[in-house]
């Protein structure tokens, strides 16, 4: 299948909008929703089922060659099964009708997606995390989504309303009459609809083919460096010297006395027990509901700080330099993990890369061992130990005495009067050192990588051994050529 590539001078970006359905536009965003999540279970227990199976008979003694063939998760492959299926399956006979095609096929492709992830991720083909195998998703846990792709996908022309297939019509909370504009104008495109319930609202996002042109910064030749910390958000400093800072609302700790009290009513109602079967009490629902409003505040008041934050560096400065920071491994930390989270580092990292490309702009990411807040900013020397309680640098070399979080910006700044193209810079490059030269390794081994992942164990026959093939099995038509012995055992 071809790739979609977006037309010259256009790019591929997505608006969110919040939605207000009413009853019956609600009840179908629902029903969509859970149309997509059965399907997807559907996908699960089918692929899985001949996985089973094919254990049971090898325990048996049957011969490779007798054993049942394997069933292929390629998206063709399940939408031909799932179409055969569906009007005599129970789970789907008496209802399927009531629901867009799309709605069953979001839950196939992300059932296929699932499966080629678990496969690459076996053979040691896919980045990150290892990735289990795909489980059933839980009616009450599930996040409810539903992607349209054909049909009927509009702004109305009052910019008020939208319309998708099988659903209607449905209110925007907000006029958006900017982007049927320009649609009319020829420089916006809607190539897909994906409905979503988040946070105890729906939103439709709209993935569009849009022409954006490039905004010029307030200031192109100055530069920024940020350092990120807990106690202060963010401290700027930048190339004409200025320095600032900007503090840390702690949303969530300033919520945590209405959380408690919150959680503690829910503590004492009857909840949901997956051992017992047991269902949620009423009062139980009724409660959560309210301590669920709290998260989804603070989660907003964090989403509205890091957008202004975003958008005012983004506009502003035309170089920014940050830190590759190991949000993970901080999270980790027991003292510290609900402030890094509240933090949000992942999320500016995030949003200065896209905004940046945005404004045409450059984005310097310093080395995740550069020590920034270790290193003199007027001489360069490095310090062996830096316990984050000591919050003033003192050099030891030139008697420097700098706030720890303002010497670190001051040296990432550094970073960004090296002449580069590429948006990643090791090694030093300190307001005391710029020379590129590569210096020697630094005290406590600050330029050493540590493992970030475990160890694969040595292949070898029996339970998930020996090298993956190809995940695919069969001969579909309109499928590609696939190997009908290439899939992994999962038992």
């Amino acid at each position: 299948m071809k790739k979609f590539a977006p037309q010259s001078g256009f790019t591929v970006s997505a608006h969110k909008l919040a939605l207000d359905p009413n009853a019956t536009a609600g009840a179908r965003l629902h029903s969509h929703a859970g149309a997509a999540r059965a399907a997807y279970n559907w996908a699960v227990g089918y692929v899985t089922a001949v996985w089973r199976q094919r254990k049971a008979e090898a325990s048996y003694g049957i011969p490779e060659d007798g054993l049942t063939p394997w069933r292929s998760w390629s998206l063709p492959s399940l939408r031909k099964a799932f179409n055969e299926a569906k009007r005599s399956d129970p789970r789907f006979a008496g209802w399927w009708e009531e629901n867009s095609k799309e709605a069953y096929n979001t839950g196939l492709a992300n059932a296929s997606a699932a499966f080629d992830n678990y496969a690459k991720s076996k053979s040691g083909k896919r980045k990150g995390a290892r990735v289990g195998v795909p489980r059933f998703k839980s009616k009450r846990k599930a996040r409810r989504s539903c992607r349209f792709t054909t049909g009927t996908i509009r702004i109305e022309a009052d910019g008020r309303h939208v319309t998708l297939p099988r659903i209607g019509t449905i209110r925007l909370h907000e006029h958006r009459s900017d982007l049927r504009a320009r649609i009319d104008a020829g420089t916006m495109r809607i190539l897909s609809a994906t409905v979503s319930l988040h946070r105890g609202r729906w939103f439709v996002s709209f993935q569009v083919e849009e022409q954006q042109p490039l905004v010029k910064v307030a200031r192109p030749d100055a530069a920024v460096g940020i350092d990120l910390g807990v106690k202060t958000l963010a401290v700027l400093a930048d190339s004409d010297g200025a320095v600032t800072a900007e503090p840390n609302p702690r949303h969530l700790d300033r919520a945590q006395k209405q959380l408690c009290r919150a959680s503690r009513v829910v503590s004492r109602r009857q909840g949901p027990d997956r051992r017992t079967g047991r269902k949620p009490s009423r009062r139980w629902e009724k409660a959560n509901r309210v301590r669920n409003k709290v998260h989804h505040r603070v989660a907003n008041l964090r989403e509205d700080t890091l957008h202004k934050l975003t958008t005012r560096l983004t506009a502003e400065y035309g170089t920014i330099v940050v830190e590759d920071l190991n949000v993970a491994g901080m999270g980790r930390n027991r003292r510290l993990s609900r402030r890094v989270a509240d933090a949000a580092f992942g999320e500016i990292r995030r949003q200065l890369t896209y905004k940046t490309r945005r404004h045409g702009t450059r984005l310097v990411v310093a080395d995740r061992w550069y020590p920034s807040s270790k290193t003199c900013s007027r001489c360069g020397a490095v310090k062996a130990k830096l316990p984050l309680s000591v919050r003033v640098f003192e050099c030891d070399t030139c008697g420097l005495v700098l706030d720890r979080d303002e010497n670190a910006g001051h040296n990432l700044l550094a970073l960004a009067t090296r002449n580069t193209s590429t948006i990643r810079i090791t090694g030093t490059g300190v307001a005391g050192d710029l020379d590129p030269t590569v210096v020697g390794s630094k005290p406590r081994g600050a330029d050493r990588k540590t493992r970030t992942t475990r160890p694969r164990h040595t292949a070898r026959a029996g339970r998930a051994g020996g090298t993956i093939p190809s995940p695919r099995a069969g001969t579909e038509t309109g499928d590609r050529q696939q190997d009908t012995r290439a899939q992994l055992a999962l038992w």
